[in-house]
Order: structure tokens, then C-alpha cells, then sequence
């Protein structure tokens, strides 16, 4: 899911996933944040997008998209 698109040819994707609390046992959400490559800058905010990872572009660029699956509406 596409969390930010304000820099130019860049993305930051959240990926979110749900772990099992240790002690409590209730799942929680833990977002990872990534910085992606977006040549076209086709995608905007709340696309689901796929991203492959890469050499590194820049100082936080390792990834790159792959495909715009779902566009927001």
C-alpha cells in the first residue's frame, strides 16, 4: 500500500503484518516502511502496488515497482 508519494520518482510502501503478542497473545500490527523507485510516478496515495528489490539507488532506495495492481478511487 502506498503510504507517500510526495518526492519525485519515489514511493514509500507500508507493508503491514500481524504478529502474535509474546505474553498476551492478541495479534498486533507491525508496518515496515520502504522507499521504491517509481520511474513513471504513476502511482498515487492507497494504490496497492508490487515491488521487487534492487541494487541500491540511493542512500534509502532498494526497491523498485514492479506493477500497479489496484489504483485508488
Amino acid at each position: 500500500m502506498v503510504s507517500s508519494n510526495k518526492m519525485d520518482k519515489t514511493i514509500v510502501v507500508a507493508a503491514e503484518r500481524k504478529v502474535k503478542h509474546p505474553i498476551y497473545g492478541k495479534f498486533v500490527k507491525k508496518t515496515t516502511k520502504f522507499h521504491a523507485h517509481d520511474e513513471k510516478n504513476e502511482c498515487s496515495i492507497g494504490d496497492t502496488v508490487k515491488i521487487m528489490e534492487t541494487r541500491p539507488l540511493s542512500k534509502t532506495k532498494r526497491w523498485r515497482l514492479v506493477e500497479v495492481i489496484e489504483k485508488v478511487k
